[in-house]
């Protein structure tokens, strides 16, 4: 059963819940209580042979028509003073006492008169009252049959309602699972309604969405992939023609000034390459639905990750935490070693004495990956948009210590992939703290 069906039919058994009390209330206040309608309907023979058999006799014969009644009905009359029986009734109900009408008491099944306004039917009769209690009052059938029509009332009108609600709710799962698919990486993930269906425009209007988002990201990628393999060629081409110009000025009686402008030449294109490759990696990552599920020791991966760091630490001295115990994880280690690497990477070249790599694992088993530094730190209003590819905080900064931007993008993305993330806060040693968490995904 859908929730929509589910929670509509509750409000609308709420609201008719509602509007019975209100159209009690109301129908009460403007034309009487109706169930007292129906009680003083039911107690009409008593009331009948009150007044047109007791009353009716002459005063002296008054009391011995009251006994005769008292002895044939099942219903007990009784006298008790004025003073006794206001109390029992409502305030409301006082006036109508003492003007003589018959004051129903339809809870109790009873109801109260007064014997005499004037005294005429014996001595102190103005100052007496008949209550007659066991009256044959059920408004029990009565309340049934008004429960009996609301809840006829309240099917027809769910009947409908679940009909409705069930092809909305047929069609709101539909675009559920089209969002999911396409949120997981399925960008030709389309939603298919019927003209006909309410959410029609809906689906429509996210169709158009997705199909926009898919070419603009196709373009991208695309762009990416060309760029990266058409820089690949000049590149090759200006290696080659180095060494060739190497091997010239090598039969030149002084080349010294020449080697010195073509090892420039030489740093100039290990950086271009060394930019194709990230962004290779980028786009291949971009192109990356899910990750390779292997079970590998986490320890092992980040202890390789340090040896791998040997030759980037420049004198700096690396900390690491890292626990035997922290166990196994499911997932892709060359991209989780790849992600920690390029932190590392970022942490070193930024540091000022010092950097440390931990792990611990969570109470809901999962994985942080620590690393932190000393150096200047990341403003708080710079730490979302470092992961974007290309993003720099200081281009004069990067342009001495090297780097494109796309570490960190890389980083991010490896995360996301293992259905992770990674957030930057401020380290206790004064530098900036990555903070990489990831579900075990055992």
């Amino acid at each position: 059963m859908n929730r929509i069906f589910v929670r509509f039919s509750l409000l609308v058994m709420l609201a008719v819940t509602v509007a019975s009390f209100v159209i009690y209330f109301v129908i009460s206040n403007l034309f009487g209580d109706p169930f007292e309608e129906i009680a003083l309907k039911q107690a009409s023979g008593q009331i009948f042979l009150l007044e047109q058999y007791v009353d009716k006799a002459p005063a002296d014969e008054w009391l011995q028509r009251l006994n005769k009644v008292r002895e044939i009905s099942r219903v007990k009359f009784e006298l008790i003073p004025l003073k006794a029986a206001l109390p029992l009734l409502p305030a409301k109900k006082e006036a109508s006492l003492m003007r003589g009408e018959v004051v129903l008491d339809a809870a109790d099944k009873s109801f109260f008169r007064r014997v005499d306004l004037a005294g005429d039917k014996y001595i102190g009769s103005e100052e007496e009252v008949i209550h007659a209690e066991d009256l044959p009052i059920d408004v029990g059938l009565a309340v049934k049959v008004e429960l009996v029509r609301y809840v006829i009332v309240a099917l027809f009108l769910l009947i409908p309602v679940a009909v409705w609600s069930s092809l909305h709710w047929r069609g709101l799962q539909s675009l559920s699972k089209v969002a999911r698919d396409f949120g997981e990486g399925n960008l030709s993930a389309r939603a298919t309604t019927k003209k006909t269906s309410s959410i029609y425009p809906l689906a429509e209007r996210m169709n158009q969405m997705a199909a926009r988002i898919e070419s603009l990201l196709e373009a991208q990628k695309n762009l990416m992939h060309s760029v990266s393999h058409e820089l690949r060629t000049p590149v090759a081409r200006l290696e080659f023609g180095l060494e060739l110009l190497r091997q010239d000025v090598k039969k030149t009686a002084d080349g010294s000034a020449a080697e010195a402008r073509m090892q420039a030449m030489e740093a100039d294109l290990i950086e271009l390459n060394m930019l194709v490759k990230e962004l290779l990696s980028l786009t291949r990552l971009d192109q990356q639905q899910e990750n390779r599920h292997t079970q590998f020791s986490l320890a092992e991966a980040l202890h390789d990750c340090v040896g791998i760091m040997d030759h980037a630490l420049s004198g700096k001295l690396l900390k690491t935490d890292i626990g035997a115990g922290i166990g196994l994880m499911a997932g892709d280690p060359r991209l989780i070693s790849r992600a920690v690497t390029n932190l590392m990477m970022n942490a070193a070249k930024y540091a000022s004495h010092q950097l440390v790599l931990s792990a611990h694992r969570l109470a809901d088993g999962a994985v942080e990956v620590i690393v932190e530094d000393d150096g200047p730190g990341i403003p708080v209003e710079e730490r979302e948009r470092i992961f974007d590819p290309f993003y720099r905080l200081d281009r004069s900064r990067d342009r001495a210590t090297g780097g494109f931007g796309l570490g960190l993008a890389i980083a991010q993305k490896a995360a996301l992939l293992h259905g992770g993330n990674i957030h930057v806060a401020e380290s206790s040693l004064g530098g900036a703290r990555f903070v990489m968490r990831l579900p075990s995904g055992l």
